[in-house]
């Protein structure tokens, strides 16, 4: 928790299961206690807990806007300016044509909301 003794910066970094993970070993629980406890293999706390170790210099990716595009539906956007259908981009996918023609509609209405915004 913030404002808590053991709650540092690096911490807050970390993942639930780091920071637990970390604290349980803190307290002198060895890997195996620590992954009967939390229902993993040993080797899953030793590899967990070697990694929440090492620094991170990478800062968390800012958030999209709501109204860009995944890369699912700029290729979605493509293929349909190429004049590809959607059963075939479908099969492209390996999805099936009603996901492909949620994935449609949802890009249609995000491309929408884009435009009334800059509008």
């Amino acid at each position: 928790m913030p404002g808590s003794p053991d709650h540092t910066e690096d911490s807050a970094r970390l993942r639930p299961v780091e920071r637990v993970m970390l604290k349980l070993a803190g307290t002198g629980k060895t890997e195996v206690d620590i992954a009967w406890r939390l229902r993993r293999s040993p080797g899953y706390v030793h590899r967990t807990m070697a990694l929440a170790r090492l620094p991170r210099s990478a800062a968390p990716a800012e958030p999209r806007e709501p109204w860009e595009l995944r890369p699912i539906e700029r290729t979605l956007l493509r293929a349909r300016e190429s004049g590809v259908g959607e059963a075939e981009m479908a099969a492209r996918l390996r999805r099936s044509p009603a996901f492909v023609q949620r994935v449609g509609a949802f890009t249609d209405y995000k491309l929408a909301r884009a435009s009334k915004g800059a509008s």
